[in-house]
């Protein structure tokens, strides 16, 4: 008995969509952990699938789910994509499920302007902060650090 499985036929698997340039069909790429019976340490087997995309809706990047087709529509396409879990650009913050970009979180743009003035003001009350300028705090032209000095 040989220890070497043949190929997996999964009906459902995860990848990354690497091309649609293809009429309604898009190009994924699989990776899978394979064993080195010699070695003992998994290593990545990359997989191509052509998957049919009948709203062609993905694009490039996108991390979307295949299903496997009772039967083949083509030479190539033996799966159809079942939903796009990951939209490419479209980061979310698994915590609180916010759209995030860079460090910053993205808020809707729904949001009147009056309440945001509303929580500025709020939180400058709790710095201690006035809005308007004191006037103590005029400089007048004799002492500013610039001047030069005499001699």
């Amino acid at each position: 008995m040989s220890l070497k499985q043949a190929s997996v036929h999964a009906k459902w698997v995860i990848g990354r969509v690497i091309g649609t340039k293809m009429r309604k069909t898009a190009k994924v790429r699989v990776t899978r952990l394979v064993l080195d019976p010699y070695l003992l340490k998994y290593y990545n087997k990359r997989k191509t699938y052509f998957a049919h995309d009948a709203l062609q809706q993905c694009t490039v990047g996108d991390i979307v789910l295949l299903k496997a087709l009772p039967e083949r529509r083509s030479k190539h396409v033996k799966h159809e994509l079942a939903e796009i879990v990951f939209k490419v650009g479209a980061v979310v913050d698994p915590l609180t499920g916010k759209k995030v970009a860079g460090g910053l979180f993205l808020e809707p743009l729904t949001e009147s302007t009056e309440n945001t003035e509303a929580s500025l003001t709020e939180k400058l009350e709790q710095l201690n902060i006035s809005a308007s300028p004191s006037p103590s705090l005029s400089f007048s032209a004799s002492a500013s650090p610039s001047s030069p000095a005499s001699a």
